[in-house]
C-alpha cells in the first residue's frame, strides 16, 4: 500500500485530508508540526508528501528543503492559506513539485496527488484497496495477492489506471486486446465477471467494476 505523509498543524484540515486519503486506499502518516514533519519526511518511504507552509517548530518551506535534500525523488505538494506569487515561488524554489492554496477542493487535490504518485511510481497504480504492479505483473486487494490470468491482469491494470473515469468498451478492447480482437464482446464480459469474482464483488451490485449501460466500464476505488 502506498504511503502518504500529511504534515499540517490544523487538526481539522489534517484529519480531513487523512480520512479522504485513507478512503482512496493510501496509508497515511500524520505530522502536527515542522519538527515531526522533517523527521518523518526525511526518514520515510512515502509515495508523496503533503506539506503545510505555516507550521510550528520549523517552517514548512525549510522542511521541504530538507526533505528534498534527503529524498530527491519524492513528490512534495505544499499547502498554504497564503496565495501570493511570492509564496508559491518560495515553495517551488525549496524543491516542491506543486502548490495548492487554501481553501482547496478535496477532489482537485486528490487528482493532483494521483497524478504525482503516477509520475513518481510509473510501474505501480492504485485505487482504493487495489494496487497493481505493472512491471512485476502482480495485484493486491488489500493485503491479499490475487491470482489473475494475463488478460484479467491487463484489464484490471487498465481500469485501475483510469479509476473513476468511465471508459468505453472500444477503449478497453483497444488497450487490452490491442485493437486486434474481432470476435464477440462477450470475451470482455467474461473477463469482467472473473475480475468481479476475484475482487469479491457482488455480481448483482458490484462495488469495484461498474458497468455503465450503453457506454462501458468504470472502476470505483
Amino acid at each position: 500500500m502506498l504511503r502518504v505523509l500529511v504534515a499540517e498543524d490544523e487538526d481539522g484540515t489534517r484529519l480531513s485530508l487523512a480520512h479522504v486519503l485513507r478512503t482512496e486506499g493510501y496509508e497515511v502518516e500524520e505530522a502536527r508540526d515542522g519538527i515531526e514533519a522533517e523527521r518523518l519526511g526525511t526518514e520515510g518511504d512515502h509515495a508523496l508528501v503533503l506539506l503545510d507552509v505555516e507550521m510550528p517548530g520549523l517552517d514548512g518551506v525549510e522542511v521541504c528543503r530538507r526533505i528534498r535534500a534527503a529524498r530527491p525523488s519524492v513528490p512534495i505538494v505544499m499547502l498554504t492559506g497564503r496565495s501570493t506569487e511570492l509564496d508559491a515561488i518560495r515553495g517551488l524554489d525549496a524543491g516542491a513539485d506543486d502548490y495548492v492554496a487554501k481553501p482547496f477542493r478535496l477532489q482537485e487535490l486528490l487528482a493532483r496527488v494521483r497524478a504525482h504518485v503516477r509520475r513518481s511510481n510509473p510501474d505501480v497504480v492504485a485505487a482504493g484497496d487495489v494496487r497493481v504492479d505493472k512491471l512485476g505483473r502482480r495485484v493486491w486487494h488489500g493485503d491479499e495477492e490475487l491470482a489473475l490470468s494475463p488478460r484479467e491482469f491487463d484489464l484490471l491494470a487498465f481500469l485501475v489506471h483510469n479509476a473513476t473515469r468511465t471508459v468505453t468498451r472500444e477503449e478497453v478492447m483497444n488497450a487490452v486486446w490491442n485493437g486486434e480482437w474481432q470476435g464477440s464482446n462477450k470475451t470482455l464480459d467474461m473477463n469482467v465477471v472473473a475480475l468481479r469474482r476475484k475482487l469479491g464483488d457482488d455480481a448483482r451490485a458490484p462495488r469495484h467494476v461498474i458497468t455503465v449501460r450503453g457506454v462501458g466500464l468504470r472502476f470505483e476505488p
